[in-house]
């Protein structure tokens, strides 16, 4: 059916545009990547930042916002001394104390 037919038959009322819509194959849905209720917000972010943040979510292999809410998450952890710290972090602290130091 032709999208102005379909416009046409919504806006006539009757059965025809749910029997349009029932004939449709269901849509697939994303799983949701956590059993939180979510709420969603706008963030403005200058393109440069953006990018930036896409490649670091990219490089993990994990989506933009998830990667903003874990960033979130470790920054109000951090308010509150629960402290999230990054494996990398751990890492690199503790590659610096097994190296001597210069006299």
């Amino acid at each position: 059916m032709h999208r102005d037919d379909a416009t046409k038959q919504f806006h006539g009322g009757g059965d025809g545009f749910a029997d349009l819509i029932d004939e449709s194959p269901a849509a697939e849905l994303p799983t949701p990547d956590t059993e939180s209720p979510m709420v969603s917000r706008s963030v403005r972010l200058p393109l440069e930042t953006y990018e930036r943040v896409r490649a670091a979510a990219d490089a993990r292999g994990i989506g933009v916002t998830t990667l903003m809410r874990q960033w979130i998450e470790a920054g109000l952890a951090d308010l509150d001394d629960s402290a999230t710290v990054s494996l990398a972090d751990v890492r690199r602290a503790l590659a610096s104390l097994s190296r001597p130091t210069a006299a």
